[in-house]
C-alpha cells in the first residue's frame, strides 16, 4: 500500500486515510477493528474487491496508525473500566462522526459502509446517527452492544495482553492472539500476519490509544434500538466459532435491523480466512448491487439467500436468528 494521506475533519480529528479503485465506481468505506491501522487490510483482498467494481476507501481510527492521538487524555485502566470507574473520552458516535467528516472531506455525500469487529460497531452507530450518508451496512464480526456475545474469558485475555515493546515481541504476541480467537478450521496466513504488525509498528504503536478505544467500546450505549429504526440494506457476516465476539453478537446485530441478511460461516473465528474472501466478497459486492439498483454479470451471481442453509432473511426482529 502506498503511504496514507490526511485530511482534517469537523470533530477536530485529522484522519489518515488511502483510496483505492476507479473514481465511477460505488465507494465503500472500510472501517478497521481496535487497535488496527489502514495497512492491515490485506492488499489481496483490497485488490478483489477493487476487481468486482468497487472504489474503496480505508482510514485510520481515531487513536490509531497516522490518524489523531489523543494522548493528553492519558491512558485508561482496563480495571477500573470495567468496575465502572472510568468516564469514556469519546464514544462510538465520535468515532462514526470522524467517518461521516471523512466522507465530507473527500467529497462524498453518501458510501456502502463495512466495518469489521469495532468497525462494525461504527458502522452500525454511522447508519444510525448518519442514515443519509450509509448506502448499505456490511457488520462483520460485531456485536450492537458491550456483552452481547460476549468472549470467552481465555480471548479476552489474549486481546488485553501486556503491548508489546519492540518489533519483534509485537509480531510474538499478534501471532498468539492469532492462534486464540483465529478461524481454526482454516489455514492462517503467518506471513501476512508477520508482515502486517511490522508495517503497523513502523507507522506507529500507541498502546494508550487502543485502551481508549476499548473505554469507548465498553461505555456506548446499546445500539439495538436505532437499529431497529434503520431502513437500508444491510448484511451481517459472523463466525460460527468466533470466541472473541461470540456468534450471539451477529445474530442479534441482524435481529435488530429490519430485514437485514445474516451469513454465519462455520469454522470462521474472529478473522477473515484467505478461504472465506470470496464468499464474504460475493456477499458484499451482491449488497452494493442490491442497494445500487444495478445487475450483477451472472457468472458472479449472488447465492439465493432463502435457499442456502448457511443464509436467511430476518423478517422478525424478535427472532433468536433463525433462519427461513
Amino acid at each position: 500500500m502506498t503511504s496514507a494521506r490526511r485530511v482534517a475533519v469537523d470533530t477536530g480529528m485529522h484522519i489518515a486515510y488511502e483510496r483505492y479503485g476507479d473514481d465511477g465506481d460505488p465507494p465503500l468505506l472500510m472501517v478497521s477493528g481496535f487497535g488496527v491501522q489502514l495497512t492491515a487490510w490485506n492488499p489481496d483482498l483490497v485488490s478483489m474487491l477493487v476487481d468486482r467494481g468497487l472504489q474503496l476507501i480505508v482510514f485510520d481510527n481515531r487513536d490509531v496508525g497516522l490518524s489523531t492521538h489523543l494522548d493528553e487524555l492519558g491512558p485508561i485502566d482496563a480495571m477500573a473500566l470495567m468496575a465502572g470507574q472510568v468516564i469514556a473520552p469519546y464514544l462510538l458516535s465520535d468515532m462514526a462522526d470522524d467517518a461521516a467528516g471523512l466522507l465530507d472531506a473527500l467529497g462524498f455525500a453518501s458510501a456502502h459502509i463495512l466495518g469489521v469487529s469495532l468497525g462494525g460497531m461504527i458502522a452500525q452507530s454511522l447508519a444510525i446517527e448518519h442514515p443519509s450518508r450509509v448506502r448499505s451496512l456490511t457488520s462483520i464480526m460485531s456485536t450492537p452492544a458491550f456483552g452481547v456475545g460476549a468472549g470467552t474469558p481465555t480471548a479476552a485475555q489474549a486481546l488485553l495482553s501486556p503491548p508489546a515493546r519492540t518489533r519483534e515481541d509485537a509480531v510474538t504476541r499478534s501471532l498468539g492472539i492469532a492462534a486464540v480467537i483465529g478461524s481454526t478450521a482454516y489455514e492462517r496466513d503467518e506471513a501476512w500476519i508477520r508482515e502486517a504488525v511490522g508495517i503497523a509498528w513502523g507507522r506507529n504503536n500507541d498502546p494508550g490509544g487502543t485502551t481508549r478505544q476499548l473505554a469507548a467500546v465498553v461505555l456506548s450505549p446499546d445500539r439495538r434500538p436505532g437499529l431497529a429504526e434503520v431502513s437500508l440494506p444491510a448484511l451481517v457476516v459472523h463466525g460460527e466459532l468466533d470466541p472473541l465476539i461470540q456468534v450471539e453478537g451477529g445474530r442479534e446485530t441482524a435481529a435488530a435491523i429490519p430485514e437485514a441478511e445474516l451469513m454465519v460461516l462455520p469454522g470462521m473465528g474472529h478473522d477473515i480466512p484467505r478461504a472465506l474472501w470470496e464468499t464474504v466478497v460475493d456477499a458484499v459486492v451482491a449488497l452494493v448491487h442490491r442497494a445500487e439498483g444495478t445487475a450483477q454479470p451472472a457468472e458472479r451471481s449472488h447465492p439465493e439467500t432463502n435457499k442456502h442453509a448457511r443464509w436467511g432473511r430476518l423478517l422478525n426482529r424478535e427472532s433468536n436468528g433463525g433462519t427461513e
